[in-house]
């Protein structure tokens, strides 16, 4: 019989990004089920029993497996395909222990402060509601320590556990990349006043896996456009450029 392709459940959350980039970094065929979790299309009875009873996004189908949870995903994926596309996981225990521990520092460290700008910037706006300023202040400078450290660390090496891509630099792209659409002043600076991060947010940028997914995220932002979406927003990835459009084109059947 006939292997079942691959099905990405998502919706337009960064955490769906990371799917994305990592199937496409894999070269993995899937097709993308767009789910309207405006709509609360994730808290239906039939998603919460047979997808994620937490109602969440984004939810990978491979065959009878069904996995929730975007580092779950990608780190399935960097096992499971191993030897397709790029290869996310070094098969040294060190090496991969070091990846793991950048990844829990994503966790721990980065995501709960890049998570709570994302929110009070992106989100709650696109909700109507007001944005708590001086959480976004503490916040800022809190994840300006933070990446104080990456700065560091990326000194020491082109990428967070070594010389290679892996799933740790993999994690912390989407929410970057919704953080450089943000005009709120300084957010930006929090990148681009380090050189370090600014070489390596670039390096992850221009990776043809990434261009794919910005094209993606583009075209899901379309869809929720179409379902009542409030119009005050622009999309995060709305300046989808020229290149990227011509690279998803090009490797879109690779």
């Amino acid at each position: 019989m006939e292997d079942q392709k691959m099905k990405l459940h998502c919706g337009f959350i960064f955490s769906n990004w990371t799917a994305m980039f990592g199937l496409h970094e894999k070269s993995l065929d899937f097709e993308l089920v767009f789910v309207d979790w405006v709509a609360g299309e994730a808290r239906t009875k039939t998603f919460l029993s047979n997808l994620n009873p937490f109602g969440q996004v984004p939810v990978l189908e491979d065959g009878d497996l069904k996995l929730f949870e975007s580092k779950a995903i990608t780190r399935y994926l960097a096992e499971q395909y191993k030897d397709v596309g790029t290869d996310l996981l070094p098969n040294d225990a060190k090496e991969r222990a070091i990846v793991s521990m950048w990844m829990e520092i994503d966790t721990n460290q980065f995501l709960p402060l890049a998570s709570t700008l994302i929110r009070e910037l992106v989100t709650k706006p696109y909700q109507g509601l007001a944005t708590d300023f001086t959480s976004v202040q503490e916040n800022k400078e809190k994840l300006s320590e933070v990446l104080n450290i990456y700065e560091a660390r990326l000194g020491e090496s082109c990428y967070l556990a070594g010389e290679s891509f892996t799933l740790a630099d993999l994690h912390h792209l989407p929410p970057i990349h919704y953080m450089l659409k943000m005009e709120e002043e300084g957010v930006k600076d929090l990148i681009y006043s380090r050189p370090n991060v600014t070489a390596w947010v670039e390096k992850m940028q221009s990776r043809p896996a990434w261009l794919k997914t910005v094209v993606k995220g583009d075209h899901i932002f379309e869809l929720m456009k179409q379902r009542r979406m409030p119009m005050q927003l622009d999309s995060p990835c709305q300046e989808v450029t020229g290149l990227a459009q011509k690279t998803a084109m090009v490797t879109e059947n690779t």
